[in-house]
């Protein structure tokens, strides 16, 4: 992106069109569930577990970006956004809502 966005609801779209592919959704799905687990886990289980969030968090985000969608995470840009981004995404994938905001991104940041 040349210019800075400055809003989370202008952000949302280029994030949006960062995760086009259904694979690249899919890896950060499996991530932030594993995520949750983690945060769940280190209430009930032992803080250790807690440590795990971070590589399940990133690790599959990553593994979505750098080998399915070949570009390079908004989380180095807009960290606080992304994780945002993240957790609205898992929810608009959960009740099945995600793919008319891929649609509307693509509109405004064609694939390729």
């Amino acid at each position: 992106m040349a210019e800075r966005l400055r809003s989370f609801e202008a952000f949302w779209p280029f994030y949006v069109s960062q995760h086009h592919h259904p694979t690249n959704r899919l890896c950060h799905f499996v991530g932030t569930t594993g995520v949750l687990l983690c945060l769940l886990g280190g209430v009930l289980v032992s803080s250790h577990v807690l440590l795990f969030a971070p590589i399940f968090g990133y690790g599959f985000a990553w593994i979505g970006h750098f080998f399915v969608e070949r570009n390079r995470p908004a989380t180095f840009e807009y960290p606080l956004w992304s994780l945002r981004g993240d957790f609205r995404m898992y929810s608009l994938m959960l009740q099945g809502r995600m793919w008319p905001e891929v649609q509307k991104a693509e509109r405004l940041f064609p694939p390729g």
